[in-house]
């Protein structure tokens, strides 16, 4: 069975946007060490604008073939006119509002979000699913998530978008590894503990 992992960025405070959802003071981030991490352990996770202008963009899928991200994650590439911002995965925008698809490579899905996970998760292949975001589809999908992959930014916001939209549920994680970079950043690793 394929795993979800929920990949996400996150303040110190564990929010990962601030209160409208904007996460945009975590780039500052990205630098020389954790670019290179980014680019060789998850280039998968990079959008395909940033991996051309990376140079990774001929580089295969090394995690990750499927992308399932919410509305609001995907309203970003569509304000820059972007309709695919993954090229590179299958895409699916979870959305109940969206209507049509303003791409025949992009996939919504606006019911039964849990049911085609699991029936993702239940495909053949070597390769993961990758949850790219927001908050209400990683509660929505909380008992979905088999791996969390958190990068926490050495910045607090004190409020704003949680790293989960869902009601009160204890759900247990291991920890499985945590990397350090000389700029602050953590990437921690979970699996979850069934």
């Amino acid at each position: 069975m394929r795993k979800l992992t929920y990949y996400i960025a996150c303040s110190l405070d564990g929010f990962i946007g601030d209160p409208d959802g904007d996460a945009s003071a975590m780039f500052a981030f990205v630098d020389g060490e954790f670019l290179e991490f980014l680019k060789t352990e998850y280039p998968d996770t990079v959008f395909t604008q940033g991996r051309t202008q990376l140079g990774i963009d001929d580089l295969p899928n090394k995690r990750f073939d499927t992308l399932i991200q919410g509305r609001g994650s995907y309203d970003l590439a569509l304000k820059e006119g972007i309709t695919r911002p993954y090229a590179h995965l299958r895409e699916y925008v979870a959305s109940r509002t969206l209507g049509e698809s303003p791409d025949a490579q992009v996939e919504i899905i606006a019911d039964d979000l849990v049911d085609k996970v699991r029936a993702l998760k239940a495909e053949d292949g070597e390769f993961g699913i990758y949850l790219c975001g927001g908050s209400q589809i990683a509660g929505a999908l909380l008992d979905e998530i088999d791996e969390l992959v958190i990068k926490t930014y050495p910045i607090a916001y004190g409020t704003g978008m949680p790293m989960f939209g869902s009601d009160f549920a204890v759900t247990e994680f291991t920890l499985d590894e945590v990397r350090a970079f000389d700029n602050g950043v953590l990437v921690r690793t979970y699996t979850r503990k069934r």
